[in-house]
């Protein structure tokens, strides 16, 4: 047998990446030899196997036949008569299309690595057109590479457009779009995930809540860049720098709740725009509609229901009075969630951030809101239950916590 190294790690290192994970393809094995030399198969639909030290995967070379409509509408022939060439005709694009030996000398029969230097995303063939699920890895390689100018190739997106015009997307499951969705979300530049969606019009497809938010205005005084849905791709700039300032490592779920934070805005009325009265919880609405439609994971259907209620409560926060305060707290559960109310305050500061030249502006309802949540986590809790006499102890201790926070309002307002 002939084993190749192919894949993202041939890719990446002709982009001076570092790469995570390896994929190798083996030519001219059979199954049974891959289990005599120790392997372990864990594929399904195609023999996969495990190495038996390191634990990487080595597929055996193959060839697909379209046979039905859909991702999954595929004849899988895998043989120790596949050539390596032929089972790299198979793959989506080009800068994936390429593998190596063991001595590192190149296989690169579909001109991947000058696609590599010219910075484009290309497809391989005309097989690219049947598998729907491929429009949104193209535009998920988009949103990885674009930081390092990546464009996608015309002819590429011209194919990507025939696919959603012929309705293929519907054929797509709904946890394969989710794990699109949630992989392009954190990648370096997640914007231009929704730009080329938006580009093949598939986006209205995938995502019509945040496609609505495109043509729809915002008031100039507040966002410059008018148009929402432009709003929404600067704002996922900024929560992707504001996750690493703040080291949050587990950022997917702030950059979910950033996306759809302003859904509401595309149901507000449109004879009363630019203003968006009400946008916060016309945007639960819209949230219930697509967490029905996608696996949106639990934590991050609800911090996003979060963010769609509250945040323009933080960016006025200053304002609030004590007893407004501890029921923000109180709704963001803070007290006992302090993680998740770190991952709320990065989605608002993303929010007031995305705007076009007000991307540094300082965001100091930040570090107010942990100062309330400080002063009310200050109490003795201890000391009032014991002292409660029978009284109803949830009541003594709201009492209490406001009371701190309304001691530590005089400070914060004599500071400012």
């Amino acid at each position: 047998m002939d084993i190749f190294l192919v894949g993202g790690a041939v890719r990446d290192k002709r982009l001076d990446l570092n790469t995570k994970d390896r994929d190798w393809v083996v030519v001219g094995a059979t199954p049974q030899a891959m289990l005599d030399a120790g392997y372990r198969q864990v594929g399904k639909g195609f023999p996969v196997f495990l190495h038996p030290e390191t634990g990487e995967e080595y597929a055996l070379a193959r060839t697909e036949r379209k046979v039905a409509p859909g991702h999954t509408g595929f004849e899988i022939h895998a043989s120790e008569d596949v050539t390596l060439e032929e089972d790299l005709l198979r793959r989506d694009l080009t800068i994936n299309a390429m593998a190596e030996d063991s001595d590192g000398t190149l296989f690169d029969p579909h001109n991947g690595a000058r696609d590599c230097e010219l910075k484009i995303l290309r497809h391989v063939s005309d097989a690219f057109r049947e598998d729907p699920l491929r429009v949104l890895r193209v535009a998920r390689f988009a949103a990885r590479f674009a930081h390092l100018g990546f464009t996608v190739a015309d002819e590429t997106l011209a194919l990507m457009k025939e696919i959603v015009a012929a309705g293929e997307l519907d054929t797509l499951v709904s946890e394969r779009i989710w794990s699109e969705l949630q992989r392009a979300l954190s990648e370096p530049a997640p914007e231009a995930f929704l730009q080329t969606l938006r580009a093949c019009a598939a986006l209205e497809v995938i995502l019509p809540e945040v496609d609505a938010l495109y043509g729809v205005p915002q008031p100039s005084k507040y966002h410059p860049e008018i148009d929402t849905g432009l709003h929404i791709e600067l704002c996922l700039q900024q929560a992707h720098k504001l996750c690493a300032r703040y080291a949050l490592e587990d950022n997917n779920a702030v950059l979910y709740a950033t996306l759809v934070h302003d859904v509401g805005k595309a149901l507000t009325d449109p004879e009363k725009w630019p203003s968006h009265y009400g946008h916060e919880s016309l945007g639960l609405d819209a949230l219930c509609t697509l967490h029905t439609r996608l696996p949106v994971p639990n934590e991050h259907a609800a911090l996003a229901k979060l963010v769609s209620e509250h945040h323009t409560k933080l960016h006025r926060v200053q304002e609030l009075k004590a007893s407004t305060l501890l029921k923000l707290l109180e709704s963001l559960d803070a007290i006992r969630r302090p993680e998740r109310l770190q991952k709320f305050l990065i989605a608002c500061e993303a929010d007031a951030r995305g705007r076009t030249g007000l991307e540094e502006r300082d965001y100091p309802q930040r570090d107010y809101l942990l100062a309330v949540l400080e002063a009310a986590n200050s109490i003795d809790i201890a000391q009032l239950l014991k002292d409660a006499d029978g009284k109803n102890p949830g009541e003594i201790i709201a009492k209490a916590r406001q009371e701190a926070i309304s001691e530590r309002l005089k400070t914060l307002r004599a500071a400012s």
